[in-house]
């Protein structure tokens, strides 16, 4: 995938929407895209773990974790999982843990920040529903362009 988001900007800027500054380029892929894949979770990531255990070929999976900043929502142990099922990337708004293995897969991860902290798994949030957070909205099944410039968002594809 060639592209960068300040060109998407420039080539499609009524076709796109562009993500609030506040994320941090965290993966070892720093230049992702796919169809959008979304959770809604706060402090438990019992859905991200099952939805990085499915067919993510050409896919983004977007966690609205509600910002929160005490707890990680994605470890190394389900970004690899993400990694092996395709997945192209993952967008955390709240937190991530043990980047040092994360920034070394093949897979795009932006989040707000880092916490070592694990989540609770009691099974809760939804999957594949409209969320907003920073400004935008992501709708399963639209498109979502992310490299080391910022996140952008389209209805269609672009690239």
């Amino acid at each position: 995938m060639s592209f960068t988001t300040p060109d998407l900007c420039d080539d499609f800027a009524d076709k796109i929407q562009v993500v609030e500054p506040g994320f941090k380029s965290l993966g070892g892929k720093t230049i992702f895209g796919g169809e959008i894949v979304t959770i809604k979770c706060h402090e438990d990531n019992s859905m991200v773990r099952e939805q990085v255990f499915s067919d993510g070929q050409g896919k983004v999976l977007v966690v609205d974790g509600g910002g929160s900043l005490r707890r990680a929502l994605l470890g190394d142990m389900l970004a690899e999982q993400a990694v092996s099922n395709g997945w192209q990337g993952i967008v955390v708004y709240g937190c991530i843990r043990d980047v040092e293995v994360i920034s070394q897969l093949q897979l795009g991860v932006h989040a707000l920040a880092t916490h070592p902290m694990k989540t609770d798994k009691k099974g809760l949030g939804e999957v594949n529903i409209p969320i907003r957070f920073h400004g935008t909205d992501f709708i399963p099944g639209h498109f979502l362009y992310a490299d080391l410039n910022g996140i952008v968002v389209s209805a269609e594809r672009l690239v």
